[in-house]
């Protein structure tokens, strides 16, 4: 596939490697935080990619998806602390019958995570000792805090569980990601950890996510996409 690179940061170089390892050819790499591309300007330079991928800023993210929803260039969207600006983003998308992925982590092992920590929440709602919590760990350039990893997981045990569920939030040194759901009682605790070993785990989800989304339209949340790969095995 022809690939092009929005945000060529630590993570846009990392899709990069594994890119052209697999054999795909790199086309655009552009640095998503010059203000002065506009979408119309963008969308032109994004015409006869097969795909892009998006490790950006949260600032770019709206700017980028009508870039490429306007170019017919189908986007896997990495960055983050823009969630609340998805029904936007949707918006965008149908207007111009683009394709869209987007997530708060695109670890396949942090999806997996997610399913165990569902089924953790529910097993716990009918247990009245335990309090959940939630702690997780970044690298000091990550801008955004709680994560939005953290604030998917406490989606999903809110589905299950009615009382509050703090999250501790800490930034320091190069700490490539850390999840914890933890469940605390007087006599003992539960706790389930996620930890990112690097970044590739990342870089290699949002490719597997770019190769499904070629030829699609509409927006998918990439855990959605996961469930659809796995079912097709």
């Amino acid at each position: 596939m022809r690939l092009a690179l929005i945000g060529y940061g630590a993570m846009g170089k990392l899709v990069e490697t594994l890119a052209s390892a697999a054999g795909d050819e790199i086309g655009l790499k552009v640095d998503s935080r010059d203000a002065s591309v506009d979408a119309t300007q963008l969308a032109t330079s994004l015409r006869g990619h097969d795909v892009a991928i998006d490790f950006s800023v949260s600032s770019a993210v709206l700017r980028n998806i009508e870039a490429c929803a306007r170019g017919g260039v189908p986007l896997v969207e990495g960055a983050t602390g823009w969630q609340e600006k998805v029904a936007d983003a949707q918006r965008l998308v149908a207007e111009h019958e683009g394709a869209l992925v987007y997530g708060a982590n695109f670890s396949v092992g942090v999806n997996v995570f997610y399913r165990i920590v569902s089924q953790a929440a529910r097993l716990m709602a009918s247990l009245d000792q335990y309090e959940a919590f939630i702690e997780e760990e970044h690298h000091a350039r990550k801008r955004d805090a709680p994560s939005g990893t953290a604030l998917k997981l406490k989606d999903l045990m809110s589905e299950h569980l009615k009382t509050e569920i703090p999250i501790a939030s800490v930034r320091a040194g190069h700490i490539p990601g850390t999840h914890r759901v933890g469940f605390d009682s007087s006599p003992d605790q539960i706790m389930l950890t996620h930890m990112a070993r690097s970044r590739e785990g990342f870089a290699a989800g949002a490719l597997l996510a770019a190769r499904w989304i070629i030829s699609r339209k509409g927006v998918y949340e990439f855990s959605e996409v996961l469930d659809k790969v796995m079912s097709e095995k």
